[in-house]
């Protein structure tokens, strides 16, 4: 039976398409120091807290160049007197200046280190002036391959943006580009042709007209936000509003759309109460009340900069248009609006704090996508989007990356991480204490930046069960776990295979059409069955399969 066995999963592994060598190795790549320096805690970046930014811009559309200055106000968390500023070619820092004085700093590839001339005294308060002036990398495939994108609009207006996630906001604003340390709040000024509008993150504070035409946005953002979750988006903009009525009150909702787009807008944006509803439900309140909630249309698909969210799906529902599930149900709302607003709980409100760690912004956005789905539609058709979505996994390495080096995991971080969470909910059975428990991610780590074992080790907790293999099978390894099974005489006989080290995940089965729950581990087990040729199915709604090996 053994020998039978393991044919058995090589015929599997064969018709899956996923190789049985090398199946926990992550691939091999060759990392730089430019790597670890931007994907790092350095020396040059632990002794320091940022506080608040001030980063006051000039945007050149003549040229396609960025100038100005960011003021970093930061406190001392240990003695030391080299800061490790990032600001990625062609951008160039020009001075820096602290107390009036000019300091020397050095360069090395994309990261700038600043000697300071003032004793720098723990639990002090200081702040540096960067002043700063070049071409940033213009965006090649937004928000993919990122940084800024010069477009015009219909009308033969500048369109202008910003991505940047992964790549780093230093590709066009000198900052601390590592997740782990969130400004607390931040001030940006942007100067613009006097025609056009800059809607970034927060609050409009004011706009100032100066005597070249120009016009100068002034936005507050009163939250710890995320380097690339920083966002300019320049255009010719009408702004239209809505107050909806939340679990902390009134939120106000902007929405700054191409003139040509009002009326498509007022109709598409229904999508945006909509969602809110759906996500305080399952995720508690909007992480940003004080920042408000706005969806700005962009020159590309869309991104989830904190309370700036943008917008750029063409006015269709789904996925521009098509149902990345194949069920039919993502076609019910607009791919770009419930998903990049999703991120506003994870990836804005709980952020990873190193890239590598991805999967806590992705698995759980798109596991939001499905919820959105059931709050309206029904649990069947929440379960029917997110296995739907399974045929885009591609199993090709682990979704978690490598360490400090900025290096992301696998794309599955979307697809297959949200129907790990969907096979984790299967295991809760309590769909109220599953509710419960996204709830609480959301309260306990609330403007707060992550690791995995933090949101592993309180996922566990709140199940009530211990899931670390549950998790190295899927965010570790590359394979799908595998219930073998046989029925012999009055007994029925399972394991799992195609999985790590002491897996032993429980799963809900049908025999004979009665739910039973099976607790499988690597070693066969078995228990009595009322036929030896009685019929097995396990609940589709666990991300596994199904072997039975006497076929």
């Amino acid at each position: 039976m053994k020998k039978n066995s393991s044919l058995a999963l090589i015929a599997f592994l064969a018709y899956t398409g996923i190789s049985a060598q090398g199946l926990l190795n992550k691939s091999d790549v060759a990392f730089t120091r430019q790597d670890s320096l931007r994907g790092s805690i350095t020396k040059e970046r632990a002794w320091w807290d940022v506080k608040n930014y001030h980063l006051d811009i000039k945007v050149n559309p003549a040229d396609s160049t960025i100038s100005g200055s960011n003021t970093i106000k930061y406190q001392v968390l240990q003695e030391y007197n080299k800061m490790q500023i990032d600001l990625q070619n062609p951008m160039q820092i020009l001075k820096v200046t602290q107390d009036g004085k000019a300091l020397q700093f050095t360069r090395e590839g994309n990261a700038f280190f600043i000697s300071l001339l003032a004793p720098q005294a723990v639990g002090s308060t200081k702040e540096v002036i960067v002043f700063y002036s070049g071409k940033p990398k213009v965006a090649v495939n937004p928000p993919w391959d990122g940084g800024i994108t010069w477009r015009k609009d219909a009308n033969g207006k500048l369109f202008i943006a910003s991505s940047c996630q992964g790549l780093g906001a230093s590709v066009w604003w000198p900052n601390k580009d590592h997740m782990y340390d969130e400004v607390e709040n931040m001030l940006i000024s942007v100067n613009v042709p006097g025609d056009l509008m800059d809607v970034s993150n927060g609050r409009l504070q004011s706009v100032k007209k100066l005597k070249d035409g120009t016009k100068t946005y002034n936005w507050y953002v009163s939250n710890p936000i995320n380097n690339y979750g920083v966002n300019i988006n320049i255009g010719d903009y009408v702004n239209f509003s809505e107050k909806y009525q939340g679990e902390k009150g009134v939120l106000d909702c902007d929405y700054y759309v191409l003139k040509d787009n009002l009326a498509k807008a007022k109709e598409q944006f229904k999508d945006v109460p909509r969602m809110l509803k759906a996500f305080e439900h399952w995720f508690g309140p909007y992480p940003f009340y004080e920042d408000s909630y706005k969806l700005v249309e962009a020159p590309y698909l869309g991104m989830e900069h904190q309370s700036s969210v943008t917008y750029g799906n063409g006015y269709k529902n789904g996925y521009r248009g098509r149902d990345l599930s194949g069920t039919g149900w993502g076609l019910k709302f607009d791919f770009i609006i419930i998903h990049e607003s999703g991120h506003e709980w994870f990836a804005n409100n709980i952020t990873y704090k190193d890239i590598a760690d991805m999967w806590i912004h992705e698995s759980f956005t798109n596991y939001s996508e499905s919820l959105f789905v059931e709050y309206y539609y029904g649990k069947d058709a929440g379960d029917e989007y997110v296995r739907g979505i399974r045929k885009n996994i591609e199993n090709d390495k682990p979704i978690i990356g490598h360490y400090d080096v900025n290096n992301e995991g696998s794309s599955d971080m979307y697809y297959k991480g949200a129907n790990m969470l969907h096979t984790i909910r299967q295991i809760v059975n309590n769909d109220e204490k599953w509710r419960t428990i996204l709830r609480g991610l959301n309260s306990t780590f609330y403007h707060q930046t992550v690791t995995t074992k933090q949101i592993e080790d309180y996922l566990s907790t709140e199940v009530g069960s211990n899931l670390q293999t549950v998790f190295d099978q899927y965010l570790r390894d590359v394979r799908i776990p595998t219930l073998e099974y046989f029925f012999q005489d009055n007994n029925l006989g399972y394991r799992w295979t195609n999985c790590v080290r002491g897996f032993n995940m429980p799963v809900k089965v049908q025999i004979d059409g009665k739910d039973t729950w099976l607790k499988p581990t690597t070693n066969w087990n078995g228990e009595a069955v009322k036929s030896g040729k009685a019929k097995l199915v396990i609940d589709p709604n666990f991300y596994v399969a199904g072997f039975d090996i006497t076929e």
